[in-house]
């Protein structure tokens, strides 16, 4: 069996949580995107006991799909990796089982004010990007402005509430403005200056933590790790005592 044909077996057995991304899910979808679905599945752990472990994530099978191993998911989302906690955040739920429900129940235990550095962070290699192309081309890729000035709102509106929307709500008809080029890139960057400097000035008094709750975290993994031992046709048997 090919590494890709195991993966892909991996998603349609062992998905836990599957949802839809993208435009679709931040309210900014017209009539040519794309359907970009993410999911997050649990690698049976008696994979572990072998040489060659599973994949910690897959893409595909279907087009514009991607998927983390669980315990991947969970270290990204404990480095408030923004594209990770959005997945969580998702209003297109396509799946979710009884360990896809629980790790919904954990969204808030990987909010914390980390969330200031790491969106900042993604948000500064991508203005480098846009200003790169500016340079070369006279333009920055408008669509990847828009989703930059989405991610700078979001980071702001969760830090100032402590809670993560990905729909832009009313903001929708500006920021399509922005991927069809009718705001030129000088405003564009005022706009994005003003959202990183509110974003910044949120963090002193967010109601987030200063961390995440990574006990609580690795607690959920070790059970969803043990459940699945004792679910294997060759495991402990139902009735061992596990300690």
């Amino acid at each position: 069996m090919s590494a890709d044909t195991a993966g892909h077996a991996l998603v349609a057995e062992h998905t836990v949580y599957a949802c839809v991304m993208g435009s679709r899910a931040f309210g900014l979808a017209t009539e040519d995107s794309d359907t970009d679905r993410r999911g997050v599945y649990l690698a049976p752990t008696a994979l572990f006991w072998r040489f060659d472990k599973p994949p910690a994530h897959v893409e595909g099978p279907r087009e514009e799909e991607f998927s983390w191993e669980l315990e991947r998911f969970c270290e990204l989302a404990l480095r408030a990796n923004p594209n990770i906690l959005e997945c969580l955040h998702s209003p297109f739920v396509e799946r979710a089982d009884a360990t896809g429900r629980e790790l919904l129940a954990l969204r808030g235990a990987f909010l914390s004010r980390q969330v200031h550095r790491t969106f900042a962070g993604y948000a500064t290699g991508q203005l480098k990007k846009l200003r790169a192309d500016v340079r070369q081309h006279g333009a920055p890729r408008w669509k990847h402005a828009m989703h930059l000035l989405r991610l700078l709102a979001s980071s702001r509106d969760l830090l100032r509430t402590g809670v993560l929307t990905p729909d832009v709500g009313d903001a929708r008809a500006q920021l399509l403005a922005v991927r069809r080029g009718e705001v030129a890139w000088d405003e564009v960057e005022r706009r994005m200056a003003v959202l990183t400097d509110q974003a910044a000035a949120a963090v002193s008094r967010s109601p987030l933590p200063e961390g995440p709750d990574r006990d609580r975290v690795a607690d959920f993994l070790f059970r969803a790790r043990r459940g699945s031992a004792l679910a294997a046709p060759d495991g402990p048997g139902a009735h061992d005592q596990v300690v």
